[in-house]
């Protein structure tokens, strides 16, 4: 009996220390305000087109968003660019298609109906151009991502110099968020490494949260009409349960009169 006193005594203390040991090397991501959170939550338009510009100017050189067409940038509940505008920059990207009537692929200016262009032919094409490491597809990134939004809201904004004693590799960098610190990929962001066009200032916090808004679009592109489906639901529900309720009470009443 003294034994299993033991033994429950220590178990109970182990099971009790782990989860102060993990809240204490836990980083807290960052914070911010996103306008899609919540049963009412919508996105903010401007964001994701400066989002969109981001991803564009910034990103887009080394990772791919292949589950999206240049037709998503104009439709309900993304960006909401006029189709005049997205044909225009379906335009400013070119593709291979064909073959043509000699049998040889050609380029022409991308169409609605086209996947957003790939930054690289193949995988070993990106791997060679970033010196062995594979830049992910952007399209479910969010999703993919222990943290979502919060987590690559707080990377893109967690490069620091290495803490005394930490070593890093050439081509290596100190990311406070990242997943054991180290990352592969230079900070992508800088203090008006783009220029908004609505005049917005485009600090790193600023490019950070509007290129993750556009991220969450990208990854749920009918959230809003989710949102909508379930306040309906919500609705319905509770009406059901009133009329049932009523139903109820008359029915029993007349029973209750009866006896």
């Amino acid at each position: 009996m003294k034994n299993f006193l033991k033994i429950f005594s220590i178990l109970v203390f182990i099971f009790t220390l782990q989860p102060k040991a993990n809240a204490a090397g836990k980083v807290e991501y960052l914070k911010t305000d996103w306008s899609f959170k919540g049963l009412f939550g919508k996105f903010d338009r401007g964001s994701l087109q400066r989002g969109y510009q981001v991803y564009t100017e910034v990103c887009a050189s080394c990772h791919s968003m292949k589950y999206l067409s240049y037709r998503n940038l104009s439709e309900k509940g993304g960006p909401e660019f006029s189709v005049a505008e997205a044909k225009a920059i379906a335009a400013s990207f070119e593709v291979t298609d064909g073959p043509n009537a000699d049998g040889e692929m050609f380029q022409r200016p991308a169409k609605l109906s086209d996947k957003f262009v790939m930054p690289y032919d193949n995988v070993k094409a990106a791997q060679a151009a970033n010196g062995g490491a594979y830049p992910p597809d952007m399209s479910v990134l969010v999703k993919a991502r222990g943290g979502g939004v919060d987590y690559i809201y707080s990377l893109l904004q967690g490069y620091e110099d290495a803490p005394i004693g930490i070593t890093l590799d050439d081509g290596v960098y100190y990311n406070k968020y990242m997943y054991g610190n180290k990352i592969k990929m230079s900070a992508p962001l800088s203090d008006g490494i783009v220029e908004y066009g609505d005049g917005t200032v485009a600090s790193v916090e600023q490019m950070s949260k509007d290129v993750t808004t556009f991220l969450m679009w990208a990854a749920e592109p009918h959230l809003e009409t989710r949102h909508r489906m379930g306040f309906k639901a919500i609705i319905y529900l509770i009406i059901l349960t009133i009329l049932v309720y009523f139903s109820m009470k008359k029915i029993w009443s007349r029973v209750e009169s009866e006896v």
